[in-house]
């Protein structure tokens, strides 16, 4: 195995699951997520001989965010969201809220979406989403801006239509 190859293995070995769940709040798909983390990481490992010494875990992050935006402007991946999901199992309305967040998190936009899951899961800093999206850090702050007041209304809605249910 060269030298590369086992830097490479190391690091997928160490981020992976890291990076599965950020795809996964990204996409709100987990098996999309696996598709998604494999596609930028075979990305990543091309260019892997130029970042071995830099920092490969923000080029990687930089890879996912823009493999996810770049899947979900495909026509054919766009999912149409229904309001009643037939034959579930388990109570009607106990749904739990981390669930809730992943659904509201899942209903933004794929840039609002990126901006929120690298800003506040990632907890990574204006200037460096800013850096792994391509866009100015006033874009950032808005984005991020306008995402927490969707997450918060679709949340807000949530909890009441689930309060007025009981």
């Amino acid at each position: 195995m060269r030298k590369h190859d086992a830097e490479f293995a190391e690091f997928v070995g160490a981020r992976g699951h890291r990076l599965q769940q950020t795809a996964f709040l990204l996409c709100g798909d987990w098996h999309r997520a696996e598709d998604l983390v494999q596609t930028a990481l075979i990305k990543v490992y091309r260019a892997w001989p130029r970042i071995g010494e830099g920092s490969p875990e923000a080029y990687a992050r930089k890879v996912l965010a823009r493999t996810v935006i770049d899947a979900s402007r495909r026509f054919w991946r766009r999912e149409r969201t229904v309001t009643e999901i037939p034959d579930i199992a388990g109570p009607e309305h106990g749904t739990d809220a981390a669930l809730d967040m992943r659904r509201a998190i899942a209903a933004l936009p794929s840039r609002q979406r990126a901006v929120v899951v690298l800003r506040y899961w990632e907890d990574l800093p204006v200037a460096e989403v800013a850096e792994v999206l391509g866009c100015s850090e006033s874009t950032v702050k808005s984005q991020s801006a306008k995402g927490l007041a969707v997450l918060r209304q679709l949340v807000t809605e949530e909890h009441g239509m689930l309060e007025g249910h009981r």
